[in-house]
Order: structure tokens, then sequence, then C-alpha cells
């Protein structure tokens, strides 16, 4: 909207991807497993007892449209569901019940416009507290470890590459994107979500996967400034 050039996705995908809600119902149509949930638009849509009948004992509630984990809480109790209701939807008009997902949280990077590709090394991330807040990823120096490269079957971590393209695509993603999945221990795994505008820090995936692929920093920067002005 003002005149200038930037890298990564357009303001299409990145709208896309910022409504957890829309990128679900895209990538459930063409096959992509994601978690259950339930989409509110007013606290009183899902009762506590409805939502543990449907989703199970533990939930993640969490605005639709938010990032870096802000306003999500994990919840075991009906009244922890109802602040964390409050929480969410101080954050965004429409919010999302989630079931939780015990499984290895991992992370793919992706790059390109209409051929994209995913790096060919996985990174893991494991929460050292109750899940990957914010706190835990801007924060707190011990909220995370990281791994990579992530210990899977090379079968399942091309699955994962490949769904990770697919995603992208799906999307309407363009330059990069960071794509977050839960592996579970019977090897499926269910996308979690797609970051369109993935993190630059010291602890940041992105670019730590891409540098163990074979592509440095340096190289990186110059082909993310490539696939833009393509």
């Amino acid at each position: 909207m003002c005149g200038k050039p930037y890298v990564g996705s357009d303001d299409y995908g990145s709208a896309i991807c910022m409504d957890k809600d829309v990128t679900k119902r895209l990538l459930q149509h063409h096959g992509i497993p994601v978690s259950r949930y339930k989409l509110l638009r007013n606290p009183k849509d899902l009762s506590f007892e409805d939502a543990v009948r449907d989703l199970g004992d533990t939930l993640f509630v969490k605005p639709c449209r938010e990032g870096s984990s802000l306003g999500v809480s994990k919840v075991r109790t009906e009244e922890e569901y109802k602040l964390a209701l409050q929480q969410a939807f101080a954050a965004d008009r429409k919010v999302l019940v989630e079931e939780a997902i015990s499984g290895r949280e991992i992370e793919c990077s992706v790059l390109g416009n209409d051929s994209p590709e995913a790096a060919s090394v996985l990174g893991e991330i494991v929460p050292l507290r109750e899940f990957y807040s914010y706190e835990a990823k801007y924060v707190d120096d011990d909220g995370a470890e990281l791994k990579i490269p992530a210990e899977i079957d090379p079968k399942v971590s091309l699955k994962i590459r490949k769904s990770a393209v697919e995603a992208f695509l799906i999307t309407e993603c363009r330059g990069m994107a960071r794509v977050d999945f839960f592996l579970c221990d019977d090897n499926t795994f269910i996308l979690n979500e797609i970051n369109t505008l993935p993190g630059f820090t010291k602890i940041s995936m992105f670019p730590k996967l891409w540098d163990a692929s074979g592509l440095a920093y340096p190289k990186l920067l110059d082909r993310l400034i490539e696939l833009a002005q393509e």
C-alpha cells in the first residue's frame, strides 16, 4: 500500500495465514491433517462441558488472528477456561478452542514463490515450560530447547516437508514461511500453523534450518531479495 518493496508473502497470503480458522479450513479441504477445533464468536458459544466432550480434557484457547502465542492459554478446568476466553476475546472477536495434541513440535522452513522448497533439515522445539508460550519464545532464555536436526525417520521427514510445501501453495504464500507440525508417537503428524513472517532472532528456527541445510545466512538473505524481485 505504501509502494515499498519487501520480502515474503503479500497481503493476500499473509491475511489467509494470520486467520487460523481460514487456514485450517483450507488445509482440511486439501486433506492436510489439522487439530480438531471449535470457532467461537462469543464467549457463550461453547460451554466448558461441551468443549471437553468434543475436544478432550485438555484444551488450548487462542485468539484466531494473533501471533507469537499472544493470548494463548492451556486449560484443564472450567475456571481456567472462562479466564482463557476473556483473555482471547480481549485480543480478537474470533477465538479458537482446540484439542491438545500430544506430540513433538517440529518446524520446517520453506522458501520460494511458485516452486517452493522445504529445507532438508527439520528442527524440534522442546518446551521446558507448560507450552511454547510468548514468554518461552522471547523472555525466558530457558523456556525451550532447540534440536537441529530433529531426530525423525527419513520417510516421515520427507512427508512432513512435502506437506509443508503443499500448505505453502494452498495458502498463497510467497517468499518464505515456517510451517509448524506436531509429530505423534505413531509417526502421524498434524499441521499446527503457518508463519508467513518467521523470526530472525538468535534462537529462530527459520534461518537456522536453512543454514543446517547448506544455505548460509547471507545467501538466505540474497535469496529472499531475489524472490521479492521475482
